[in-house]
């Protein structure tokens, strides 16, 4: 059976297996990251890089599996043909053809995995998702052409601190008032006291 692993014609199967053991290995030894992004940009969610199911994993990830799966076609497929034929296929054949066999089979598996792998969560928000929400005046007192610092939560109750004037030029907003921010002029918003006029539909 070791003859069978280790003959020639089998080269490149054998280093396949091998070269995914060395990336298992150096993954628990702390020294490579599965985690890592793939580096690829936009083209990965286009045409053929799509199709191989590159940008669904991690880069890393994604070729120990193809290395994975190219090994054992390519050791079935000799097997098999050594029992219909008593001996080998040269591995210039056998090569390309477990490869083309390999590349829809790892295309699939990464669709599988990619399901059940946990993704990455993000509670960053867009500036722009503040408008409509309520905030303190911290420190000064706001108006128009002279901002005040603010707090403000978001959805996810982490704060931000931003610089506020009154909507309505007769308005002045104080330290300590609680106001909503009605909307934004770059990175000033624009808010209203919290007794006053809210828009329609916040």
């Amino acid at each position: 059976m070791l003859d069978f692993f280790l003959a020639i014609q089998n080269t490149p199967f054998a280093a396949a297996i091998v070269l995914m053991l060395l990336i298992g290995g150096l993954q628990a030894a702390g020294l490579g990251d599965l985690d890592a992004d793939s580096n690829l940009g936009d083209a990965a969610g286009d045409g053929l890089l799509a199709l191989l199911g590159l940008g669904r994993l991690p880069l890393l990830l994604w070729l120990a599996l193809l290395l994975m799966v190219f090994g054992v076609i390519g050791y079935a497929g000799q097997q098999f043909w050594q029992s219909l034929t008593g001996s080998l296929a040269s591995a210039w054949l056998a090569g390309p053809v477990a490869f083309a066999a390999a590349l829809p089979i790892t295309s699939a598996g990464s669709r599988l995995l990619a399901r059940v792998m946990p993704q990455d969560e993000t509670t960053a928000v867009a500036v722009d998702s503040l408008v409509g929400r309520f905030a303190t005046i911290q420190t000064g007192t706001a108006r128009p052409g002279s901002p005040a610092r603010a707090r403000v939560t978001d959805i996810h109750g982490h704060p931000h601190f931003v610089m506020v004037e009154p909507d309505n030029a007769d308005q002045t907003l104080h330290e300590g008032e609680e106001i909503l921010l009605v909307r934004r002029e770059g990175e000033t918003f624009r808010a209203v006291s919290r007794g006053g006029h809210f828009l329609p539909g916040l």
